[in-house]
C-alpha cells in the first residue's frame, strides 16, 4: 500500500489557462474557486484515488469578512458550493477540491488555510500573481505565476488543528479541447 493520498492532478492546459485567470482576476485579493472534476480509479477507497482530473473550475467571489481581510484571507459563499455541486452532478462530476490565491505570498498552505480545511482534500494555490507599479495599465502583472497542488491530510497532531499539507505533482496535459 502507498502513501495515503493521491499521486498526481491531472488537469488540461486550457483549464489551468482558465484557472491563472480566475486567480487572477480579483489581485491583490485572494481570489478562489472550486475545481470539479473525477477521482481516477480508487485504490485504497473512495477517500483516496491514486489520481484526480481536474475537469472544470467554478469561479467564486472572496465572502471572506471582514473585506479590508481579502488581500491575505478568502471565503467560498456556501451557496456557491452547492450550485458547483448540482453542476457538476450533471456532468458526471464530483467537487474534488478548491483553488485559491496567495498574492502576497507563496505558493505553500498558509496555518489558517490548514486549519480551515475539511481534510481529505485537494487544495491549489497560486502565487506571484500580483503586479509590479503600472498594473492598471496593464504593465507589471508577474509573469512567475506558480500553482502548486497539495493534499491536506488529518492533523498528525490533532490538538494542533492544522491540516497536514502534502506536495502532490501538476500533470499537464494537452488535450485536444
Amino acid at each position: 500500500m502507498g502513501q495515503p493520498w493521491p499521486e498526481l492532478v491531472h488537469i488540461g492546459r486550457d483549464r489551468l489557462t482558465e484557472l491563472e485567470a480566475v486567480l487572477v482576476a480579483q489581485s491583490p485579493t485572494e481570489s478562489c474557486a472550486l475545481l470539479l472534476g473525477t477521482c481516477l480509479p480508487a485504490g485504497d477507497g473512495p477517500a483516496c484515488p491514486p489520481a484526480l482530473r481536474i475537469e472544470a473550475v467554478w469561479p467564486c467571489l472572496n465572502v471572506w469578512e471582514p473585506a479590508s481581510e481579502r488581500p491575505r484571507r478568502f471565503a467560498v459563499d456556501p451557496r456557491e458550493q452547492l450550485l458547483s455541486q448540482k453542476w457538476g452532478r450533471r456532468h458526471g462530476w464530483q467537487l474534488i477540491g478548491t483553488a485559491h490565491s496567495h498574492p502576497l505570498g507563496e505558493a505553500l498552505p498558509s496555518d489558517l488555510d490548514r486549519s480551515l480545511a475539511f481534510p481529505p482534500a485537494l487544495m491549489l494555490i497560486a502565487s506571484g500573481l500580483v503586479a509590479g507599479p503600472g498594473r492598471a495599465e496593464g504593465r507589471g502583472r508577474s509573469t512567475a505565476t506558480t500553482i502548486r497542488a497539495w493534499w491536506l491530510s488529518e492533523p498528525a497532531e490533532p490538538a494542533s488543528g492544522l491540516a497536514e499539507a502534502h506536495p502532490l505533482p501538476l500533470g499537464i496535459e494537452d488535450l485536444g479541447e
